[in-house]
């Protein structure tokens, strides 16, 4: 495909890791050209002042955020940027005419009273919102081929999300019996430095955070797994931040209604749910993932056991928080709404060990 053919790309806030991830994916993809890079703190620095890994493939400079000189660039811009922003750009970048993907929690939330609740801002674009197609293409495929605008899922959620998703779909689980115990690593908490992040504090350790449904993350897979069982439901989520740059690890339990179920029903269930989805790979009999199998791919890997002396389902599921959690989830989404192949420029292999 030659450059005519390219669609032109913008990304607001490139500067942090979000960011980089889909300068480094975009990149590579054959159908795309990246043409604008945008983040008012960095504005007027080359990229690769900011990553300078980069300088050998990336000469564009970071600009100003200026929507009109975005929209007139750009066919498609991903927005990656702190909560609260984005809701104030998308409405003006479709209105110009752009499609919109957005890797914040702007978007991701079907009743804007929960946005507010958990996020704090006020909403004057309740009538663009509701027009938003929550980005997760395991579940919402066709919808997201339809959209212009995305909100797409955070990374603890995602995980979450594809482990759960077979057992509420098909009713297996005893409701409000979910329990999520998820570990990430530091690159979840972003770029900009924080005590907790530094090397001194992270190393060496393991800790909870948001715990007894503190975490912002909890009402947006209680809000998804709702939809999917067809009624309100609770789970219980428990983060932790684990010493390592990238990659999420949650392992879920349920009570299954049926204890007569054992683990080879539930991998054919899994298998056949997950048939037609490309980026979810459930793993054989008695064989459990580890962070690194996904590490800078866009897969998530689910293991899949049963212990029938509790009657529950343990499902493992590991992901890249930057990728699959973040910026290859926004790509794959875009290939869905370009109506191409939904693998199309995202990589499947890690480098392994």
């Amino acid at each position: 495909m030659g450059d005519a053919e390219q669609i032109s790309v913008g990304i607001v806030g490139a500067s942090g890791y979000g960011g980089v991830q889909l300068v480094r994916l975009l990149q590579d993809h054959p159908n795309v050209k990246i043409v604008y890079l945008g983040g008012d703190s960095s504005a007027g620095k080359p990229f690769y002042t900011l990553y300078p890994h980069l300088s050998h493939c990336i000469d564009l400079m970071v600009e100003p955020i200026d929507l009109d000189h975005i929209a007139s660039q750009c066919q498609v811009v991903f927005l990656s940027l702190p909560n609260g922003l984005a809701l104030k750009m998308a409405p003006q970048l479709l209105e110009k005419g752009c499609k919109v993907l957005d890797l914040s929690a702007d978007y991701r939330f079907f009743n804007l009273d929960t946005y507010k609740k958990w996020y704090g801002s006020e909403r004057d674009d309740k009538e663009i919102a509701s027009t938003a197609v929550y980005g997760l293409p395991e579940l919402y495929r066709d919808r997201i081929s339809q959209a212009q605008l995305i909100g797409c899922p955070g990374c603890y959620v995602t995980a979450s999300l594809l482990a759960l998703s077979p057992l509420l779909k098909q009713g297996l689980i005893a409701t409000d019996s979910a329990i999520i115990d998820a570990k990430s690593g530091t690159s979840g908490g972003g770029r900009q430095a924080k005590t907790n992040l530094l090397h001194s504090e992270a190393d060496n350790a393991i800790s909870a955070y948001g715990v007894a449904g503190h975490h912002r993350h909890t009402p947006e897979i209680e809000q998804i797994c709702s939809d999917l069982a067809g009624h309100d439901l609770k789970v219980q989520f428990t983060p932790h931040l684990i010493p390592m740059a990238r990659g999420i690890l949650a392992t879920v339990y349920a009570t299954l209604r049926d204890p007569g179920l054992v683990r080879e029903d539930l991998i054919t269930i899994y298998t056949a749910f997950y048939r037609n989805s490309p980026w979810v790979k459930v793993l054989p009999s008695g064989t459990y993932p580890q962070t690194k199998w996904a590490s800078g791919t866009n897969l998530c890997y689910l293991g899949v056991e049963v212990d029938q002396r509790t009657n529950r389902v343990i499902v493992m599921s590991v992901i890249d928080n930057l990728i699959k959690g973040q910026a290859g989830q926004g790509v794959q989404c875009l290939n869905l709404m370009m109506g191409w192949d939904e693998t199309l420029g995202l990589p499947k292999l890690s480098f392994y060990p």
